[in-house]
């Protein structure tokens, strides 16, 4: 299942994060999930929100570039190990891993959401290796 995504591009300058944060609280959005990559001008932070078209209208009127993009997100299992069964079954089957990021939601169980190539094909080995993907409802719900 593919889940949509807010990627905002930021200036690397203090205080920009928090101008995200406060525009979203002040709408009301939920943030689930999210991964912060920079250099030493820009950054991208990715967000799993609740409301993927709200949040993105609200960023774009406050003046942010923002972009709605589709990841996957699957469950796995917390645990030494976890993380490598799942980039085992990618690399057996040729997936390449443009990004990804993970956080816990319970004792054993994490959620791993990434963003490759061709997701389809992502989609595919996964249900194929009985790898349980998760949906936008179920991951606004952890």
């Amino acid at each position: 299942m593919k889940i949509k995504q807010l990627s905002i591009f930021l200036e690397n300058k203090s205080g920009r994060l928090a101008m995200v944060t406060d525009t979203l609280t002040k709408a009301g959005i939920n943030i689930h999930a999210l991964s912060l990559a920079d250099t030493s001008d820009f950054g991208i932070l990715r967000l799993i929100v609740n409301d993927n078209e709200k949040g993105r209208q609200i960023l774009k009127d406050a003046g942010f570039t923002v972009s709605i993009t589709t990841v996957i997100a699957l469950e796995m299992s917390h645990r030494p190990g976890g993380l490598n069964d799942i980039l085992k079954t990618f690399k057996e089957n040729e997936i390449n891993i443009e990004y990804m990021y993970a956080f816990v939601h319970r004792d054993s169980v994490a959620t791993l959401v990434f963003r490759c190539g061709n997701e389809d094909r992502a989609i595919e080995v996964l249900k194929k290796n009985n790898i349980k993907l998760l949906t936008e409802a179920e991951i606004t719900s952890l």
